[in-house]
């Protein structure tokens, strides 16, 4: 019989926040702001080149071949396919209007409020802390989390690798049997934490998925992720 779930952890950025909306709204705001915007045969050129940019960048970061601060440097490097004077100042005006248009997915904050009489709480994430620290108490939902959250850039490992996930249990204080872990990355998040020995749940915010694989449970929504784990049967306490 399997473990009783006790514990959920959480990925961010296109789990609990909407990520790829405020990115294209910010980035989108700041190339029109620049005057660079003509520069591209169209917006959904200019956010697919920036995205793809970023996805390849930011591994690196996780890879460690590159500092937070240095990948941010290397993509507007890329993207504008030339060094300018200020980077640093450009990448800054750009995250300012991402910040702007931050915001948590509707289904976020109330899915968290039924979860944490029953579940312990916690996160973890291919970030940094103090970033995610910063948009999770700016999305208002820093509290769920108190201080089980645990990030890749200082703990040393990214996501899939086990170890990583297992850190995240044990600032739960329970074994990854009696925890389930929520994402929206297939490879990285579901079977990341599947490898890891917790319940894997697959956010699939699309609906289009076809996967069934053993050990993963698809979801199309948060709310679907409360009634998958019967909060009312747990007897777990609140994390933090």
């Amino acid at each position: 019989m399997a473990d009783e779930i006790r514990g959920v952890l959480f990925d961010i950025d296109d789990t609990l926040f909407d990520y790829t909306s405020s990115e294209r709204t910010g980035l989108l705001g700041h190339l029109a702001a620049e005057g660079l915007l003509e520069s591209f045969s169209s917006p959904e050129e200019a956010v697919a080149l920036w995205r793809g940019i970023m996805e390849e960048e930011y591994t690196r970061f996780l890879r460690g071949e590159l500092s937070f601060e240095e990948q941010r440097m290397v993509r507007v490097r890329r993207f504008l396919g030339r060094a300018i004077p200020d980077q640093e100042a450009w990448f800054g005006r750009y995250s300012a209007l991402v910040t702007q248009a931050w915001a948590a997915f509707p289904d976020a904050a109330p899915v968290l409020e039924a979860l944490a009489p029953h579940f312990k709480l916690g996160v973890v994430s291919n970030s940094s802390l103090q970033h995610q620290r910063t948009k999770l108490t700016t999305l208002g939902l820093l509290d769920h989390f108190g201080e089980a959250i645990v990030c890749s850039h200082e703990y040393g490992r990214a996501k899939p690798h086990p170890e990583i996930f297992l850190a995240g249990c044990e600032l739960l204080g329970l074994p990854p049997g009696q925890v389930a872990y929520v994402g929206d990355k297939y490879d990285v998040d579901a079977l990341g934490a599947r490898a890891a020995g917790l319940r894997a749940f697959w956010l699939d915010r699309t609906g289009g998925s076809a996967v069934q694989e053993e050990g993963v449970t698809v979801i199309g929504s948060l709310e679907e992720l409360v009634a998958a784990l019967s909060p009312g049967r747990s007897t777990g306490d609140r994390a933090g």
